[in-house]
């Protein structure tokens, strides 16, 4: 009688009714989690930018961020299954990484500074950003900004930040270098030793497409871990070379970690984020805490509407079921993230593949969350995937967040103007702030000037203004 009891608490405790099936949920917890576990290895690589080459970003901060991707992911997804009581995953969001990288690592890289200052600096403006968030979400205001911004930037922002890291995943893979004529080149393939890294990435792309067109089962929705296998083995074959880890790299993990990882709580951290030099002026912090907010804002959104349409978890006008607690669950989780050395975490569109599945509630959270937890002692495992391996992820990622630019208006000048500028200013300029600034600073001006302007356009306007106060008095450069 008391088992029977404990079980219904469980089934209680997650959101189950008696039509959900407990095996049904944990196979649609095992499904998201191939669907998205390429996170673990793509997060790292791309908080450090590709530099394997630097002692410090390529070991210690590697490591931390590998554990930190790893635990963010777990209690993030354990939020969904317990709090929100729903079948969707959490971890550290695709392009957000990215700007983490472009927006305080590459600046210690180019000034020759300290890196591991400006990493702690990083960790304390994602927390802030996560801490607005948490105010925005329970006081509501989180909704009311998101339906105020234009429906075209809404699509614009994350199809350019799509663009973004795929124009990322071909510079990692080697295919796309840098002239000094054009900017931008194809690269040299007259010589085998950069031919291999470029022909194993582009047949780890190719390969996904592969497994998710006509794969079965685990195959289609492991695709992308399935890519990044058949890229990591060409590579090794390609250069004729082995890869090499010892197990004594567990432990090593988890001491960088409890150095670097909690970098948020060191009082130079703070210091360096607000000395006015490291990340730049006041403006600039502003700006990099409002972009955090906005991208991460959503991708949620997004995500969730998606998702939910899907599970059917929509209510009568047409919103997600609960949407203020999967909200919630969102911020904590970015706040969680900061404090254990990764950058922004988000729930995971690839949550909609255990959705598919059949799964309803919390219980497939929770799969996702244990499964992600084992994760922690594989770091060794992990290292031999090459950076090139995790390229054909960010390009495949990348084309899947273009979708959202089909629904834009393109016949309306004054919204496809300002998506445009959104979605190419991104990769051009290596950076989301500035695709959203542009965007932004054309759509208010646009709106003034035919007589179109009206009272939703106010929050444009305000983010707009902030953009130009800090293009007029710090250098982006």
């Amino acid at each position: 009688m008391e088992n029977k009891s404990a079980n219904s608490k469980f089934r209680k405790a997650l959101g189950m009714k008696p039509d959900t099936s407990v095996k049904t949920e944990i196979i649609a917890g095992i499904t998201t989690f191939f669907a998205m576990c390429y996170i673990i290895i793509t997060n790292p690589n791309q908080i450090i930018g590709f530099t394997f080459t630097h002692p410090v970003l390529a070991g210690p901060i590697w490591n931390a961020v590998y554990v930190g991707t790893i635990i963010a992911a777990v209690i993030g997804t354990l939020l969904y299954a317990f709090l929100a009581k729903k079948p969707f995953a959490q971890a550290s969001g695709m392009g957000l990484n990215s700007f983490f990288f472009t927006s305080f690592i590459l600046p210690a890289l180019i000034s020759l500074g300290d890196v591991t200052t400006n990493y702690g600096a990083g960790l304390v403006i994602i927390l802030i950003s996560g801490l607005i968030f948490l105010l925005l979400s329970v006081t509501g205001l989180r909704s009311y900004i998101a339906k105020s911004l234009p429906d075209c930037l809404k699509k614009a922002i994350p199809a350019g930040i799509g663009l973004f890291i795929a124009f990322l995943g071909l510079k990692g893979s080697g295919m796309v270098v840098a002239n000094q004529y054009t900017f931008v080149a194809f690269a040299d393939l007259t010589t085998w030793t950069n031919v291999a890294p470029v022909l194993a990435a582009f047949l780890g792309l190719i390969s996904i497409v592969i497994f998710n067109k006509v794969g079965f089962g685990w195959m289609k929705k492991a695709s992308i871990v399935l890519g990044i296998l058949v890229s990591t083995i060409l590579y090794y074959l390609f250069t004729w070379t082995a890869p090499e880890f010892t197990f004594s790299e567990i432990s090593q993990s988890f001491a960088d970690f409890g150095e670097y990882g909690f970098s948020v709580f060191k009082p130079e951290s703070w210091t360096a984020a607000f000395d006015g030099v490291t990340i730049g002026s006041i403006f600039s912090v502003v700006i990099l805490i409002i972009t955090f907010c906005l991208v991460d804002m959503f991708d949620t959104i997004g995500t969730l509407y998606g998702a939910s349409a899907q599970a059917g978890m929509l209510d009568k006008n047409g919103d997600p079921e609960d949407i203020e607690k999967s909200m919630l669950c969102d911020s904590i989780a970015t706040c969680t993230g900061a404090m254990v050395g990764t950058s922004t975490v988000t729930t995971f569109v690839e949550s909609a593949s255990g959705v598919a599945e059949g799964g309803r509630t919390g219980l497939t959270a929770l799969t996702t969350a244990a499964l992600f937890a084992i994760c922690l002692i594989l770091s060794p495992l992990a290292k031999i995937i090459p950076g090139i391996a995790t390229a054909p992820a960010l390009i495949y990622v990348g084309v899947l967040m273009l979708k959202n630019f089909k629904d834009i208006d393109m016949e309306d000048l004054s919204s496809a103007v300002p998506a445009f500028l959104t979605l190419i200013m991104m990769p051009l300029t290596y950076s989301i702030s500035n695709g959203i600034a542009i965007g932004a600073i054309a759509y208010v001006l646009i709106r003034l000037f035919t007589g179109k302007y009206s009272k939703k356009d106010i929050v444009v306007t305000i983010i707009a203004l902030l953009f130009i106060f800090r293009y007029a008095f710090v250098n982006t450069l």
